[in-house]
């Protein structure tokens, strides 16, 4: 089984997304992941979190990051088209401008 990582990315940061949501849209948005989470069941290793603005390290002063990295998630699958398959009808993909990046994690020799 091969484990990815997942980075939610959005227009807007994580904390300012949250802070426009009324208490309904919240509670409809975390239904949403909740019935996901339930769909992918054992892919899911680490569910994972909402993530704050970035601290940069090793960038000159002022300089952007990339977008907003919104969160992330550890999932399992046995092949990236599959894990691309557990993403399908994914609840931050309901939000115009977001997209989810995937990254496997190799292995490291003689480990």
């Amino acid at each position: 089984m091969k484990k990815f990582l997942v980075l939610y990315r959005s227009v807007f940061s994580a904390s300012e997304q949250m802070s426009r949501l009324t208490p309904e849209q919240a509670k409809a948005g975390m239904d949403a992941w909740m019935f996901w989470a339930k769909s992918a069941g054992s892919a899911i290793v680490d569910l994972g979190s909402p993530t704050a603005d970035p601290m940069i390290v090793g960038k000159p002063s002022g300089a952007p990051a990339a977008g907003h990295l919104g969160g992330f998630s550890i999932l399992q699958a046995e092949s990236p088209k599959a894990l691309s398959g557990l993403l399908d009808g994914h609840p931050h993909l309901l939000v115009p401008g977001n997209s989810i990046e995937v990254h496997e994690f190799l292995q490291i020799q003689g480990m």
